[in-house]
């Protein structure tokens, strides 16, 4: 890991209208992310970590603030839904606590799916597809529909699609929370695995106090401000 900066995110704040009041769930947040740091953020339910990530990963807006991804403004680069698309397509990995997985297509068309979306050759993609599923441990289970897969083998599915377009940002959002104990360490053993495999930069967001040790850092989300938990 080096300490040089992938992220730094600058006096964020997020405010949501509900009826008359006001809900603020972040106030002049500051952080940064190192490459090859995983970073781990943890909290109470409700403080803002999903909506956290969501603004990270250029899913949704602040209020006021500014997150850098190098040196690109990624604030300014959200008003061209376009830019910000290829962005997320480029940069980012993304891993929720529910997989997304598309119910009518294969296992290995799920995870090629966003090279197929960028115009890339039917053979070429299903063929990195299927590389990141033994990557995975699922190459046999590749022509297998969401639905005929167990919740650890549709999160593993998930995770090789977040990252076949081999992006430099991991966010993962509770990736073992609708998992059971052993299925979900075996889950997140990969992630780490492949964290380090891939020199990636990751932010974590668990309520499982041992994964977040396992991480390199840990900050708790209180009061709208992120501290060293």
């Amino acid at each position: 890991m080096t300490t040089t900066p992938l992220l730094c995110v600058e006096h964020l704040k997020k405010v949501y209208q509900t009826g008359k009041q006001d809900l603020v769930l972040f106030d002049d947040l500051s952080f940064e992310l190192g490459k090859g740091e995983m970073l781990a953020i943890v909290g109470e339910s409700g403080t803002g970590k999903s909506t956290l990530l969501h603004i990270l990963g250029a899913l949704d807006t602040s209020n006021s603030g500014e997150i850098w991804f190098g040196n690109m403004a990624i604030h300014s680069l959200l008003r061209d839904e376009a830019k910000a698309a290829e962005f997320r397509g480029r940069e980012l990995g993304y891993v929720w606590q529910f997989h997304y997985l598309l119910p009518e297509f294969s296992a290995v068309e799920n995870v090629a799916m966003s090279l197929f979306m960028r115009g890339e050759a039917q053979t070429s993609a299903r063929n990195k597809a299927m590389e990141w599923l033994k990557t995975v441990g699922l190459a046999e289970r590749a022509e297998h529909r969401p639905g005929e897969l167990s919740g650890g083998e549709q999160q593993r599915v998930a995770l090789a699609r977040a990252l076949i377009a081999e992006p430099k940002l991991l966010l993962a959002d509770e990736p073992t929370g609708d998992l059971d104990v052993k299925t979900g360490e075996m889950v997140f053993g990969l992630i780490h695995d492949l964290h380090s495999k891939l020199g990636l930069s990751s932010i974590i967001v668990t309520h499982n106090p041992e994964f977040a040790r396992r991480c390199d850092r840990v900050l708790r989300l209180v009061g709208g401000k992120l501290v060293a938990a």
